[in-house]
């Protein structure tokens, strides 16, 4: 098991390296080859030129294109300085970047927004973890029947409506018409209470989406794994059926579930865009819209890098969970 462990952390150490010099890429190189002035981008089209080419400077544009991966890279770690145009601009570690439009480093505002968009993800998941595999098992032992019938058309609806539509009927059913929720956003620290009525109708907005595709993947998966030998074989050596569905065909069905998690959860982190616009829930989904709106770069570089990071340590986590519900990955 710790060689299992070690093997999947340098894996994931040498994937880090390889998504921040991807990233780097798509900002610095792809824009350069197209013949787009990166400087130009990062300060916007009505700056003066001086200011541009102060910019350029503090970029180390001129600079060979190893030495400025080199500077974004580590400056992701021990901070980076921003010298040039007559004046010096501090980026502490981690330096995921600095909007020289707002003049504000990019992960202090990435990370006050942060635990909205984590608290929006993970409740979520919650909801969608436990109504979508107890929807997805209970169509699987009951295949046919009225229940199995519906929780599929109800899944299938839920796959096919776009987050925006069901998020305005929620807020103009659930909230304006009548009134049991608050559509508002209210921030934790301000009250609880305030928070959890805020966040309900985001949350069910967003599971069922989710919910919708776990029940359908679970289904199908369970339904597989029921025909499977050493299922025979447990019920033939009198196992209860509780027995044969908690303890072998639910730790086989979960290896595909969590693998769709550790992705789903990893991408939310960068942002749940449509459902944070709809609930007007100020978390990245939200930056990242003004900053495309805005052309402000530095702020799109850094969301694109926490959702990477986000999906790579996500993935590593699966991994290791893999390690728990499946002995043959501790045996592989």
């Amino acid at each position: 098991m710790l060689a299992y462990l070690i093997r999947r952390l340098f894996a994931a150490a040498v994937m880090l390296v390889v998504i921040i010099l991807v990233v780097f890429g798509i900002f610095f190189l792809v824009p350069k080859w197209a013949g787009v002035d990166i400087a130009t981008s990062f300060v916007g089209k009505q700056a003066d030129p001086a200011a541009v080419e102060g910019v350029r400077q503090k970029l180390g544009l001129d600079d060979p294109i190893f030495v400025q991966a080199w500077e974004f890279f580590k400056g992701i770690f021990v901070g980076r300085t921003y010298a040039g145009g007559g004046d010096v601009t501090q980026c502490a570690a981690p330096c995921f970047g600095y909007s020289f439009r707002s003049e504000q480093a990019v992960w202090p505002v990435l990370t006050e927004r942060f635990p909205v968009t984590l608290a929006l993800a993970l409740g979520a998941a919650i909801l969608w973890l436990i109504f979508g595999l107890a929807a997805g098992v209970l169509s699987a032992l009951k295949r046919g029947s009225l229940w199995d019938r519906g929780a599929m058309v109800v899944a299938l609806a839920g796959v096919s409506l776009p987050i925006y539509f069901t998020g305005l009927i929620s807020l103009a059913l659930f909230s304006h018409g009548l009134g049991w929720l608050d559509a508002e956003f209210v921030p934790l620290e301000d009250s609880f209470s305030g928070w959890i009525g805020g966040m309900i109708l985001p949350w069910i907005t967003l599971a069922f989406l989710y919910a919708a595709m776990y029940a359908r993947i679970t289904r199908a998966t369970m339904l597989e794994i029921l025909g499977e030998d050493y299922i025979r074989t447990a019920r033939a050596k009198g196992l209860k059926e509780q027995v044969v569905i908690r303890k072998h065909a639910m730790r086989s069905t979960m290896t595909p579930i969590l693998t769709m998690l550790g992705m789903d959860i990893g991408a939310l982190m960068g942002g749940a865009i449509l459902t944070e616009t709809t609930f007007s829930l100020p978390g990245l989904g939200q930056k990242v819209l003004d900053a495309i709106r805005n052309q402000d770069l530095p702020f799109i570089l850094g969301v694109v890098l926490i959702t990477s990071l986000a999906v790579l340590i996500a993935n590593l986590v699966v991994d290791i969970l893999y390690a728990v519900i499946d002995p043959r990955v501790r045996l592989a």
